[in-house]
């Protein structure tokens, strides 16, 4: 398995901004940001194949999110824009060691995961 470590979750005003950072024991094949409130299932939100630097987002966050990757930190970022308070949730990064494709949503498809970075929004 690969170790992750996530940083850079904090609290923010509605309509800020905050970077996400993972960073790879290993470097893999795909990546992804999740988030998850109490209570809720845990929701995908963006996913990288390393090798390529394809992307894919959650409809929710599409057009406010950017996933992006620095290879040679071994290193995954979710640039986040525009954050309202439903953008409130625990924020996880797992790993994959292939490339995931229309199972990316899925928590299962995942075999690492890291301990999470919170994210508050509020008015």
């Amino acid at each position: 398995q690969v170790q992750l470590v996530e940083s850079g979750g904090g609290s923010v005003q509605a309509g800020g901004s905050l970077r996400l950072s993972c960073v790879a024991s290993t470097y893999t094949g795909s990546m992804a940001w999740f988030r998850q409130v109490p209570g809720k299932e845990r929701e995908a939100v963006a996913v990288i194949y390393t090798g390529d630097g394809s992307t894919t987002y959650a409809d929710s966050v599409k057009g406010r999110f950017t996933i992006s990757q620095d290879n040679a930190k071994s290193t995954v970022y979710l640039q986040m824009r525009s954050l309202t308070p439903e953008d409130t949730a625990m924020y996880y990064c797992a790993a994959s060691p292939g490339r995931v494709f229309s199972g990316w949503k899925y928590p299962s498809s995942y075999d690492s995961w890291g301990q999470g970075t919170q994210v508050t929004v509020s008015y």
